[in-house]
């Protein structure tokens, strides 16, 4: 594998834009795929093989099916609907447990082995615009209580789980599609509250954080988000011990775009990030890739970066058997 095969291992990107088919000859680390990719069950399958057979490498091949409002499979669905984190959680937690399984079977009858979920964010604002009910309750101990159940059910059943938002997007007052939130509470709340249900997650043997498009002051003063912050994921490694995969919240959001495309990749890639998702394929997506696929061939940090995420990433794969 060559530098920029193993850079293409580190992004995942969506289908708008069809770059996606030479992406995956030359070492895509995998797909997202959203309501509008997914017509009918069989179709579905068809696609996830396909995809399986272009890649150099057996790719992530991913989807957000939190429940609720965050669903992808609703075209095939024929009006049933998962509830979101809040309201299976208030229904119990063998409810929780069995609607779990049901997605993650579903999920690999399809061929998908990547869930962005569960989300463990505490909702402490009650008037967040973007998580409500996609958090598991508004309590830190209730948020790690559902955590264990719902990311064990889906190791136990063939789905990578993917928590998120670090370090926790439930206080924030804003969406980070539409701008960059800031976080700015003292550390000691933000630990006990917000950082507490990753830390317990990664105690529990959670292979993927997903980091969110955040300002917190506590990690950075200058207004960089923490999924671009050395110390955000320096606090992860070093404070929480994490040794799995850190990937950033989609690129595409505003909360990280007006950072400049390839500079925000290359910020986070120095940052210590290991995977990026961009919602497509377009040339435009595609060119950041090859961009800093050449300047990091003269780049020492940039180089020993896309070293250490290649080798996390097919060591997951590997161990998933991909």
């Amino acid at each position: 594998m060559n530098l920029r095969n193993k850079l293409y291992q580190m992004f995942i990107l969506g289908l708008d834009g069809d770059g996606y088919h030479q992406a995956l000859k030359d070492g895509l680390g995998g797909i997202i795929f959203f309501s509008k990719d997914i017509k009918s069950a069989e179709q579905f399958k068809t696609l996830t093989s396909d995809i399986k057979k272009e890649s150099l490498i057996p790719p992530f091949l991913s989807i957000d099916q939190e429940g609720g409002r965050v669903e992808r499979t609703e075209n095939i669905h024929n009006g049933k609907k998962y509830l979101s984190a809040k309201y299976a959680f208030e229904k119990g937690e063998d409810f929780l447990q069995k609607q779990t399984k049901e997605i993650a079977e579903e999920l690999v009858s399809y061929g998908i082995n990547l869930n962005f979920a569960p989300c463990i964010d505490v909702n402490t604002n009650p008037s967040n615009p973007i998580i409500g009910e996609r958090a598991f309750s508004s309590k830190t101990e209730d948020v790690i209580k559902a955590e264990k159940i719902v990311s064990k059910t889906y190791q136990e059943n063939g789905i990578i789980p993917c928590v998120k938002h670090f370090p926790g997007h439930g206080d924030a007052n804003a969406d980070s599609h539409l701008t960059l939130p800031e976080i700015n509470l003292d550390f000691e709340t933000l630990k006990k509250f917000h950082i507490k249900p990753f830390k317990t997650a990664i105690e529990n043997g959670i292979e993927m954080i997903m980091i969110a498009h955040l300002h917190v002051p506590y990690f950075e003063k200058e207004i960089i988000p923490t999924s671009l912050s050395k110390n955000a994921i320096k606090y992860l490694r070093e404070t929480l011990n994490y040794k799995g995969i850190t990937i950033s919240d989609d690129m595409i959001m505003k909360g990280v775009a007006k950072f400049g495309a390839i500079e925000a990749c290359e910020m986070g890639i120095r940052a210590g990030l290991n995977m990026f998702i961009y919602r497509n394929s377009l040339p435009e997506t595609i060119n950041i890739i090859d961009t800093i696929a050449q300047k990091a061939e003269n780049d020492i940090e940039l180089r020993e970066n896309i070293e250490k995420s290649y080798e996390l990433i097919i060591k997951l794969k590997q161990e998933k058997k991909l």
